[in-house]
This record gives structure tokens, C-alpha cells and sequence, in this order.
């Protein structure tokens, strides 16, 4: 977010150049520089044995299945979004969260920290923002995903996180899934 008052005192922000930063907004009556703000959000990919997790969100994606995901919360670490993201959309508690990367979405200025996680306990209870949730097979889940590349892309680390040996290309009955 490109901040254009402050939000402070509602002043107009001025430009003010900071070392290698270059111009950022400044709110000379606060002395506070207001640098971009990227909103972070979670993707998670859950894995339980040789299956996956995946979800049906119509709002994200039409034809296509998604891993769990959710935006951090003010005061809140990342690794306890991911738990608490995968809990409340799907019902079941995870462990073991592993930092698999980050991709930025300039479209809506938001950067998605990617993590794996293990399936601990309980049973999938569905929350009311997700139309399907169920395990699929992980070698399936690429072509699940038909729409969305950035989740494919976490599912190719997961498997290579898994030591998936197969060297097969996955390809969708289309042809437009591969590994």
C-alpha cells in the first residue's frame, strides 16, 4: 500500500528520499517515513502420507482446487497463521510448519509465504468460506489445480520435499499439468 496521508494526523505526506530506499512518503509534522506495505497472507500445503489437501474456493479460483491459505493477522507470526489458518478452514490441526518460499502478487500487493506442514490430529470440518475440502492423492493434485500456478508451484516443492522419486511429467487428460 502506497500511504498518501498519514495516518496519524491526516496530513498530506511529502516526499522524502531515505539512503538506498529512494522517495518515500513522509509525514514531516510526525517525523514518520510510511515505506510500502505488501499485505502477507499464507498458502499452506498439508500433507498427510502420500495425500494432499485440497480445497474448493469458487471466489479464487472457478475450475480449479486451492491449497488452504489466510492473511496474518496484526501481532501475529507467521508459522502460527499457517496453524491456525489450516484449523479454522478445514477443522484439522497441522505441526511441523516448513518455509518453503515466498511469491508476490503485484496485483493486489500482497506477498504469500509458502509453507508445508504434517497432519497431526482430527477429523476435516469444512468452514463456510470453503465450498469442498478433502485429501487427494499428491500425485494427482497438480492437475486438481488447473488454475492455479502459484499453488502448483508449491506442490512441485512439497514433492520434491517428499523425496517423490517417480521422474514422470504429470499432464492432465488437456495436457496442461506437468510436473
Amino acid at each position: 500500500m502506497k500511504f498518501k496521508y498519514c495516518p496519524i494526523c491526516g496530513g498530506k505526506l511529502e516526499e522524502k528520499f531515505s539512503y538506498d530506499e529512494g522517495g518515500v512518503p513522509y509525514c514531516p509534522k510526525d517525523d514518520i517515513m510510511y515505506f510500502d506495505t505488501p499485505t502477507p497472507c499464507v498458502i499452506v500445503a498439508v500433507v498427510k502420507d502420500d495425500k494432499i489437501l485440497l480445497l474448493k474456493q469458487s471466489y479464487i479460483f472457478k475450475h480449479s482446487k486451492v491449497l488452504v491459505s489466510g492473511y496474518v493477522t496484526n501481532g501475529e507470526i507467521v508459522e502460527d497463521t499457517v496453524l491456525r489458518e489450516v484449523k479454522e478452514e478445514t477443522g484439522i490441526v497441522v505441526k511441523e510448519p516448513k518455509y518453503l518460499g515466498s511469491y508476490y502478487l503485484s496485483s493486489r500487493e500482497i506477498i504469500m509465504l509458502t509453507f508445508m506442514v504434517k497432519y497431526e490430529s482430527g477429523d476435516i470440518i469444512k468452514s463456510d468460506e470453503v465450498e469442498w475440502v478433502d485429501w487427494s492423492n499428491l500425485e494427482d493434485a497438480l492437475c486438481e489445480m488447473c488454475e492455479d500456478e502459484i499453488g502448483k508451484s508449491v506442490v512441485r516443492k512439497v514433492l520434491k520435499n517428499v523425496g517423490h522419486k517417480d521422474k514422470k511429467a504429470y499432464r492432465c487428460d488437456d495436457g496442461s499439468c506437468e510436473l
